[in-house]
Order: structure tokens, then C-alpha cells, then sequence
């Protein structure tokens, strides 16, 4: 009997002890820091929207960062390339823009990108030649447009002046990045 009980306390802690070193999703921790930061200050509320914001701005920019590079070196055609280098200088630029102003406004953005945006780098990293490309900008039409609304969303509805300039300012730079992605994609299914 003994010897059960130390063995189930030696499970237990183990467990517990995994449990604890298991990292939190990145941009859910940030997001949880930034509402205990501004948890019964004024205008929480709309710190907590802002928050949300940038947190996923962030990651999904860094996915961005993280594609471009890859379509630079995994894509085939070289209207991917070229795409996937404009990934990387605008929305590195868009990212520094973004984490200073996270900074005046002391957000915590995740230090990497979510699981989501983990995933859809882990899929790509796996194809090659056409199927790379294909894919690559598949994802980038869908996603792009999922910025566009939500960067639309920012602008028109948060109350963050300086947030909102920066959705506006953004806006156009993600509607060019759709339009040419699906150009691309477009002229690829073509290729069949």
C-alpha cells in the first residue's frame, strides 16, 4: 500500500509539474497580461479592445515576416518570390510601427506568433515547388483578407486615436497585398 501511494504521489507531482512548464498560447498570454495591467483602471474596456488588437496584429504579422521568407526560398514561380519579399519589407515595417505603439501605450505584444499562425508556417514548410506556391498564396488571398476586416474593424471602431490611425494607415498597404495576391494566385490556377 506504500508503495502505490508514493507511486501516485510521484505521478501527481510529475503531472502537476508538466502542467506548469506547458507554455501558455502566446498571444492569450499577452492579451492576459495587458487585462491584469489595466485590470480597475480607467477605460478598461477600451484598453482590453485595443489589447486584442495588437496582440493578434502582432502575430499575424509575424506569420507574414516568417512566410515571405519562406516563399522567397521554397517558391518556384518568381511572381511568388517577388511576393514574398514584399511580405517581409512591408509588414516588417508595419510590425516595428505596430510594437512602438504598443509600447507608448505599454500593450504587451507576444514575443511569437499564436498556434494559428504557428499551424499555417508548419503546413507550408512541409510542401515544395508548385504545390509551395499554390498554397502559399491560397493562404495569403484568405488571409489578407481576414486582415482587411479586421483592420477595418480597428479603424472604424476602436477608440484609441492612435490605433486607429494606424489600422487606417495599414489598410491600404494589406488591400494591395490582396489584390496582388490574387493576381498571383489567380495566374497560377491558370497553369494547371
Amino acid at each position: 500500500m506504500k508503495k502505490l501511494t508514493s507511486t501516485t504521489l510521484i505521478v501527481c507531482a510529475l503531472l502537476f509539474g508538466f502542467s506548469c512548464n506547458q507554455k501558455q498560447e502566446p498571444v492569450e498570454e499577452a492579451q492576459e497580461a495587458n487585462e491584469q495591467a489595466f485590470e480597475d483602471t480607467p477605460m478598461e474596456e477600451t484598453k482590453d479592445d485595443l489589447s486584442e488588437f495588437m496582440t493578434k496584429a502582432a502575430s499575424g504579422g509575424m506569420m507574414e515576416v516568417e512566410l515571405g521568407r519562406l516563399a522567397q526560398q521554397k517558391g518556384q514561380h518568381a511572381d511568388v518570390k517577388s511576393f514574398g519579399q514584399m511580405m517581409v519589407t512591408d509588414h516588417t515595417k508595419a510590425n516595428d510601427e505596430l510594437k512602438a505603439l504598443a509600447a507608448s501605450k505599454s500593450i504587451m505584444l507576444p514575443d511569437s506568433m499564436g498556434s494559428d499562425h504557428m499551424d499555417n508556417v508548419k503546413e507550408l514548410r512541409d510542401k515544395t515547388g508548385a504545390d509551395f506556391d499554390k498554397a502559399y498564396m491560397n493562404l495569403m488571398v484568405e488571409d489578407h483578407q481576414e486582415d482587411i476586416d479586421e483592420f477595418e474593424e480597428a479603424a472604424r471602431d476602436l477608440q484609441d486615436a492612435d490605433a486607429k490611425a494606424f489600422a487606417s494607415k495599414t489598410l491600404p498597404v494589406l488591400k494591395k497585398h490582396h489584390e496582388r495576391a490574387k493576381q498571383i494566385k489567380d495566374m497560377l490556377d491558370k497553369q494547371k
